[in-house]
């Protein structure tokens, strides 16, 4: 397998670990937070949208700049890197 295949497989396997942890986060918070509706959260909001809004949103940045390491990783594996040392 040639050195840009592989590095295919592994990018694409990251974006499809990525895209799982996006979706859990951005529509599991929904399919499990009926249950949640009846508590109040800050403001008087029901705390799934609570939760929804400002967990989603932070674990959305985290996953960008996890997603943006692990990529610069497999770049740096295969020679791929744009860190230049020049």
């Amino acid at each position: 397998m040639s050195k840009q295949a592989q590095h295919w497989e592994k990018t694409r396997a990251l974006l499809f670990i990525t895209l799982a942890i996006w979706a859990v986060f951005s529509m599991g918070i929904f399919l499990f937070g009926a249950e949640m509706n009846e508590v109040g959260g800050p403001f008087g909001y029901p705390l799934t949208y609570w939760f929804t809004c400002q967990g989603s949103l932070g674990i959305f940045v985290i996953l960008i700049f996890w997603f943006a390491n692990r990529q610069e990783k497999i770049d740096e594996e295969f020679g791929f890197s744009e860190k230049g040392g020049d």
